[in-house]
């Protein structure tokens, strides 16, 4: 844990709020100062996501020879612990974490195979079910949540469903393990180094964020868990596209002492989506500072 991280106190936004034009000026508020949420009324079933985490349990409980079976390959499937290292800046050999990813539930291959990789049911019995229900649960409270982004951005509501972002959006579930015991050696280990995400929204668990994530030293501040509440922070994307008016913080997890599970949400624009400056985040005074992008490069990527 980081002995010098305070705790930061991050707005509450209820997507089930009547009073949509407060709620997405509380959502523009969050997003200019520190581009976090907690997220409630969400309208995920409790005992969906406690399904999945205990699934999440199982899976990552499995003998290791049995997990790699489902390697990772174009995004979908288990990546062993170690074997990522967000912060590349950093000499360590990789975080102390694995996950198993899953994308659109749709995506078939050039040959007309699903993409996804799931573990078989004599290994794990309606396992997929409850990750694929999950998996449109959560998406369909982002696909609530995008609309009110719209509005905080002096946008019509519908406006990243109406450019093609959101027709559909490609979005990945990433369950997570942290392990409660961590490499005992000299290096210092994360359970996420240092990062921030690459896409529009994501939906996820974080203890730990640094509101500039140019400043040297970084100053992190803790994050606290709500319980049934998401945290919601915005993407690289997201924050070009709004010519830097919404902040991608960059954020971290740390070891605890103790095992941990989460569940995240990562958003992008569907691929053909074209991405330019936002109208309403530009002027004389403050001209895009990026070009045209095409958001198949970030999902390639």
């Amino acid at each position: 844990m980081n002995q010098t991280a305070k705790t930061v106190e991050l707005p509450i936004i209820d997507l089930a709020s009547s009073d949509r034009i407060s709620t997405a000026q509380s959502i523009r508020q969050a997003c200019i100062e520190c581009g976090f949420f907690y997220l409630i009324n969400h309208g995920v079933e409790e005992n969906l996501l406690q399904k999945v985490f205990e699934g999440s349990k199982e899976f990552f409980s499995l003998p290791l020879e049995e997990k790699i079976k489902l390697a990772r390959k174009d995004h979908r499937g288990y990546t062993p612990l170690y074997a990522e290292r967000l912060d590349a800046s950093l000499n360590l050999k990789g975080d102390s974490k694995e996950s198993f990813y899953v994308g659109p539930l749709e995506d078939r291959t050039p040959q007309g195979y699903l993409m996804n990789q799931w573990p078989s049911d004599e290994v794990l019995p309606s396992w997929r079910s409850t990750v694929e229900d999950y998996y449109r649960q959560v998406l369909n409270a982002a696909d609530r949540l995008i609309s009110l982004v719209a509005l905080a951005l002096n946008l019509e509501e519908k406006f990243f469903h109406n450019v093609g972002a959101w027709s559909p959006p490609y979005a990945l579930l990433r369950l997570i393990h942290y392990p409660g015991e961590v490499d005992s050696s000299s290096e210092e280990t994360f359970g996420a180094s240092a990062h921030s995400d690459y896409g529009m929204i994501t939906l996820l668990a974080s203890n730990g964020v640094c509101r500039d994530k140019f400043n040297k030293p970084r100053v992190w501040e803790d994050v606290q868990h709500i319980p049934g509440a998401f945290i919601v922070n915005i993407g690289d994307l997201m924050e070009r596209w709004t010519n830097l008016l919404f902040r991608s913080t960059l954020h971290r997890v740390m070891p605890v002492g103790q095992e941990r599970y989460s569940v995240a949400l990562f958003t992008d624009p569907n691929p053909n989506c074209v991405v330019e400056c936002l109208k309403t985040c530009c002027n004389e005074s403050t001209p895009p500072r990026y070009g045209q992008l095409c958001s198949e490069i970030l999902v390639a990527g």
